[in-house]
């Protein structure tokens, strides 16, 4: 007679029953990457706190000029200008979790009503910059890599150069002189007419993107008006962009062609366009969606000078309009609504590449 003795079973490590507990490696790398976006916030706040204190109190800086030194020092009082930096610090970061973020000291508004107002305009020029950057960059950078070391490929390679290269606001000048005055094809200036953009402002809940507005109300002639506006500012912004994913797209490609089940595929008589949309496409976008995080942020910094160079009507506009006066309340609420988009933004984009990419997770 036989005895089968009992099989015991390992004993799950600490490591594996953490894992467990968290769900997952995909779990562990969401609340890792989530918890992040606070202290990148704290640092943007900090830093522009302490930035804007060196050069002095925003009453003296913003209304210096404009009042006697008596109404200059009551002001400073009564805003509380005049007791420590550290103890302004805290009571800043106070104001900002209960979502206060102070009056402007040019127009006295308060900081919300600015951001609310006028951060639609930003949305939609981004989201526009992003699509004609991946029109741009995606379909370019295969064209590039199917044919590596071509005439096309030295000419695509020398204008995505270009794109990265060339000042956002040089690029709105010369779109603006050939498209606007030039050929006369484009409006050069504004987000519409101002027919227009009283027509979709008095919209019942208007949501400030002008094209989801016009599309929503079925007028197709303030849609086209819109978009006739959009593209220079949409187009010089995306250039920016737009030559980074085409660089991307060909370098990750041109890899993703040499492996060896793409040479499998190859010795199996699959043609090279198919090899090139089916086999190499999905893995070149994965560095594309990383990087993205990192663009948004740039594109943020472009939209300043964009919507100037065209008076786009915009945060950034704004935001040149605050600086020349020097409102720093103004300026550091902008800047905090710009830290929160870029960290969320950035939480956003690993999400997306580690679902694309379980690599990413580990």
């Amino acid at each position: 007679m036989s005895i089968t003795l009992p099989v015991e079973e390992p004993t799950p490590s600490a490591p594996e029953k953490k894992r467990k507990a968290l769900g997952g490696g995909f779990a562990r790398y969401l609340i890792t990457r989530f918890l992040l976006i606070f202290p990148t916030i704290f640092i943007l706040i900090t830093v522009v706190f302490f930035l804007m204190r060196v050069t002095g109190d925003p009453i003296t800086a913003a209304l210096g000029g404009r009042l006697t030194p008596n109404q200059l020092a009551e002001r400073i009082a009564e805003a509380g200008y005049d007791r420590p930096v550290l103890i302004q610090y805290f009571e800043y970061l106070g104001q900002i979790l209960r979502g206060d973020l102070g009056r402007t000291m040019t127009d006295n508004r308060e900081v919300t009503e600015v951001l609310l107002t006028y951060g639609a305009a930003t949305l939609e020029l981004s989201i526009n910059a992003v699509l004609v950057a991946l029109l741009i960059g995606i379909p370019l950078g295969l064209i590039a890599a199917r044919f590596r070391d071509s005439y096309s490929d030295a000419a695509l390679r020398i204008f995505a150069i270009l794109g990265y290269a060339t000042p956002v606001f040089f690029a709105g000048l010369l779109l603006k002189l050939i498209f606007g005055v030039w050929l006369d094809w484009l409006p050069i200036s504004g987000r519409a007419q101002w027919q227009t953009e009283l027509a979709l402002n008095n919209l019942a809940s208007p949501s400030g993107i002008y094209w989801l507005d016009a599309l929503r109300s079925g007028n197709l002639a303030a849609f086209w008006d819109v978009t006739a506006h959009a593209v220079l500012p949409a187009v010089a912004l995306g250039l920016l962009t737009g030559g980074v994913f085409l660089r991307l797209v060909r370098t990750n490609v041109i890899g993703t062609l040499g492996r060896e089940y793409v040479e499998a595929g190859r010795s199996r008589g699959v043609s090279e366009y198919r090899l090139l949309t089916k086999h190499a496409y999905r893995p070149a976008l994965i560095p594309i969606i990383t990087v993205m995080g990192l663009q948004i942020a740039m594109l943020l910094g472009g939209a300043v000078l964009t919507e100037t160079t065209f008076e786009w009507s915009g945060l950034g506009f704004k935001l040149a309009e605050y600086l020349t006066a020097r409102d720093f309340v103004a300026v550091q609420g902008i800047v905090v609504l710009l830290a929160v988009i870029v960290a969320v933004t950035n939480f956003i984009v690993d999400v997306v590449a580690a679902l694309i990419d379980p690599r990413v997770r580990f």
